[in-house]
C-alpha cells in the first residue's frame, strides 16, 4: 500500500474526466474518481479495472466542505498519497441575463468556482508537506471571454482561472505544480452529438476534441520537470477559430 499513488479526478464524467482517470490509471496511479452519484461511476470503474488499472469511486459533492475534507482524508488513509488532483466540473449553462435567477447563478458559481477552491485547498494541504504534486483546473473558452447568455458560466470560469493563477504563484515555490488548461472547442461527447449534430459530423475531420487526447496533455503536464512547468495551455481543434 505504501507504494500506491493516488490521482483524484473531481467530476469524472463520461468524456474528459473519465478519459483523464483512465490515462492516469494506465500510468500506474489509483484513479480515485468522484461524481455526486457514485452509481454513475460504475461503468468507468469497470472499464479501468478491465484494462488492468486500479480505481476507487466516491459519491461526493464538491460544493460541500465536509465531504471534500473527508474525500481527501479517505484517499490518503486507504489508497495512498495524492500526487494529482484534477478539478473537472463543467457547470456550463446558457441563460439569458433577463431570465437569470439568483438560484441558477449561485449554483453555477458553486459548481464551477467555489468547489474548485475547496478541492484545490484540500489538495494543497496534503501535497505541500511532501513538497510535490500536481493540481489541474480545467478551463474553457469562457475562462477568457464571456459570451452572450453565459454570464453565470463565464463568471465561474473567470474565478476559477484567477484561483489557479493565485495558487500557482503561491504553491509553485513550495514544489506544487498548478496548471490551467483551456479547452477551447467542442468535445466528443453525447451532449454535442445529440444537441449539435452538424458540429458532431466534424469528428471525422478531427474538428472536435477527442477526450483521450485531452487526457494525454494532462498526463504530460503532470510529468513535466519542475524546471520547465507550464501553467496555462490551450487546446482546440485545428479548424477552430480563436
Amino acid at each position: 500500500m505504501g507504494e500506491r499513488k493516488a490521482a483524484i479526478v473531481i467530476g469524472a464524467g463520461d468524456a474528459t474526466g473519465g478519459a483523464i482517470a483512465r490515462r492516469f490509471a494506465k500510468g500506474g496511479y489509483v484513479a480515485c474518481v468522484t461524481r455526486r452519484s457514485e452509481e454513475k461511476l460504475i461503468p468507468l470503474l469497470d472499464q479501468i479495472r478491465s484494462d488492468g488499472g486500479e480505481a476507487r469511486g466516491f459519491g461526493s459533492d464538491a460544493r460541500k466542505e465536509e465531504e471534500v475534507v473527508e474525500l481527501f482524508a479517505t484517499v490518503e488513509r486507504e489508497v495512498g498519497p495524492v500526487e494529482l488532483m484534477v478539478f473537472n466540473i463543467g457547470a456550463n449553462v446558457n441563460f439569458p441575463i433577463l431570465e437569470m435567477t439568483e438560484r441558477v447563478y449561485r449554483k453555477v458559481w458553486e459548481m464551477g468556482a467555489y468547489s474548485g477552491f475547496l478541492t484545490g485547498r484540500e489538495a494543497a494541504r496534503v501535497m505541500v508537506p511532501r513538497g510535490k504534486g500536481t493540481i489541474i483546473f480545467t478551463g474553457a473558452t469562457a475562462s477568457l471571454r464571456g459570451g452572450a447568455g453565459f454570464s453565470a458560466f463565464a463568471g465561474a470560469k473567470f474565478a476559477l482561472r484567477a484561483l489557479a493563477q493565485s495558487m500557482a504563484r503561491e504553491l509553485g515555490p513550495k514544489g506544487i505544480h498548478v496548471a490551467h488548461p483551456i479547452i477551447d472547442g467542442a468535445i466528443d461527447t453525447a451532449f454535442i452529438r445529440d444537441n449539435f449534430p452538424a458540429r458532431y459530423t466534424l469528428k471525422d475531420e478531427d474538428g472536435i476534441l477527442n477526450p483521450d487526447h485531452i487526457a494525454e496533455m494532462y498526463w504530460q503536464l503532470h510529468m513535466q520537470p519542475r524546471d520547465a512547468w507550464t501553467h496555462e495551455l490551450d487546446l482546440r481543434p485545428w479548424m477552430e477559430t480563436f
